[in-house]
């Protein structure tokens, strides 16, 4: 190896005795030049000569030193310094810098790579953390993001990690467990999984600011598999539930129940995997947001024009719309009702108050260009499942709404994550049977006496299709 003093270029003494005497030359020359210049008459142009003269040396004594200094260097200085990488000095060899694959993204040599969500719980220890990364390290692994949950007894590390696609999730475990985890949960990532935590919170809570629909569903995005259930204080036939849960909420294992700002109680289950209070800190701060922002509904309206060319506005409602509703209702015939409802009504505005409340699911609204409301169309969340029902004034029957009104609500689900969608009704009631066909998803029967149970797969093309009527405006 060589070392940096034999690696410099040798100092050459006679060159630097030469410039300087050639230093005391000039000044010697310069002197007599500007004797002679003060007693001459052409002094000016003796001058100016001497000034280019001196612009040609010293324009050829750069080309000179610049054609000198391109010159191959010596044997001894053929060799770079210590350290001295050729891509500015890292020192990291060809080999170093090929193996850096496997410390970041997987090597080049795999054929593919998959994405994992790892929890597992350790002792809260020094070294108990670093031990699972040597373990993740001698399986060619990549830790994307790692979270920690301080427990009372030991922690919860959570991984979203980047594998071999050969990797199996048996050995995966068996590993992590000998590098002491315990209680050790795999599951399948994609890439929604790699917004990290804090972003992904905020998201959340931007959602929930603007609508107090997104509660819910984000909860369940924050808490990842788990059942929903809004159960109110009063029931929709006015007696009261006892449902009811303290200011802080309460944390089971795999239960928290938080109180409902709206009355009742949110309960979130997940049998699977028990929360965390990291978990439950998050989700009881989410609803304390939705609990200081009170009601509120974006104010956003679509008007259509209908195959006969009268104009509706399709536009989102809540229990603001209470009185409206029930004049709806009053108009319509007791088949429709029985259609819809599947029996009589014995208090048609508790009942609409609980379905027009945005704890419970999403409403759409269609009124005429006179204001009337004349359709309503529901999305409710039943814990791992999702219903839609529809509800058409007589006069308005038979134009294009339900199945307009089904198309976006169908949108919805699928935006806010649902597998599917389920209708409840008769089985006369042939014009649900045509807009849930309408709809062109893979639909599943289930008929019970006279009960007809539709069930819409949704997929990814499956939603928001061409609708009958025709969009003339958003405002």
């Amino acid at each position: 190896m060589t070392s940096a003093k034999s690696a410099r270029r040798p100092h050459h003494w006679r060159r630097d005795l030469i410039e300087l005497a050639a230093l005391f030359t000039a000044v010697a020359v310069a002197d007599a030049i500007a004797n002679l210049i003060g007693h001459q008459p052409d002094g000016p142009y003796l001058l100016m000569a001497s000034a280019v003269a001196l612009a040609a040396t010293a324009a050829f004594h750069t080309w000179w030193a610049r054609r000198h200094s391109h010159a191959p260097p010596s044997d001894e200085a053929d060799v770079a310094p210590v350290g001295a990488g050729a891509a500015g000095g890292t020192g990291t060899s060809a080999g170093e810098a090929e193996g850096t694959g496997e410390g970041g993204i997987v090597g080049a040599g795999e054929t593919g790579t998959t994405l994992w969500r790892m929890r597992t719980t350790v002792l809260d220890a020094p070294g108990s953390l670093a031990a699972l990364c040597t373990a993740l390290a001698g399986l060619r692994v990549d830790i994307l993001t790692l979270q920690t949950h301080p427990l009372a007894q030991g922690t919860v590390d959570e991984f979203l990690l980047r594998a071999p696609a050969s990797l199996q999730a048996q050995e995966l475990s068996r590993k992590i467990a000998a590098a002491g985890g315990a209680s050790t949960w795999i599951e399948r990532a994609d890439a929604h999984d790699l917004v990290d935590t804090p972003t992904r919170v905020l998201s959340l809570a931007t959602r929930t600011a603007l609508d107090a629909a997104e509660l819910p569903l984000a909860l369940r995005q924050l808490l990842g598999r788990c059942t929903i259930h809004s159960l109110p204080a009063v029931s929709v036939t006015g007696r009261a539930t006892g449902q009811s849960a303290p200011v802080e909420g309460v944390l089971e294992e795999t239960v928290m129940r938080l109180r409902d700002p709206s009355g009742g109680v949110i309960s979130v289950e997940r049998p699977y995997l028990p929360f965390t209070p990291t978990e439950f800190a998050r989700a009881r701060a989410l609803v304390e947001l939705d609990a200081r922002l009170g009601p509120r509904v974006p104010r956003s309206e679509d008007v259509l024009t209908l195959p006969e060319g009268n104009e509706i506005t399709v536009r989102r409602a809540d229990q603001g719309d209470l009185a409206a509703a029930r004049a709806m209702h009053d108009r319509c015939s007791q088949d429709t009702l029985s259609l819809r409802y599947h029996g009589p009504v014995a208090d048609a505005d508790r009942y609409l108050d609980h379905l027009l409340s945005p704890r419970f699911g999403r409403t759409l609204a269609v009124q005429t260009a006179s204001g009337r409301l004349v359709a309503l169309g529901h999305l409710l969340w039943d814990g791992d499942e999702t219903e839609v029902a529809l509800l058409v004034e007589d006069d308005w029957q038979r134009r294009g709404i339900g199945s307009e009104l089904l198309r976006r609500l169908v949108a919805l689900a699928e935006e806010a994550g649902c597998d599917s969608v389920y209708a409840v009704t008769q089985s006369r009631n042939t014009g649900m049977v045509a807009a849930m066909r309408a709809l062109e998803l893979p639909l599943d029967y289930q008929i019970e006496e006279g009960t007809l149970v539709i069930t819409a797969r949704l997929s990814s093309e499956g939603a928001a299709r061409p609708s009958a009527p025709t969009e003339r405006a958003r405002r």
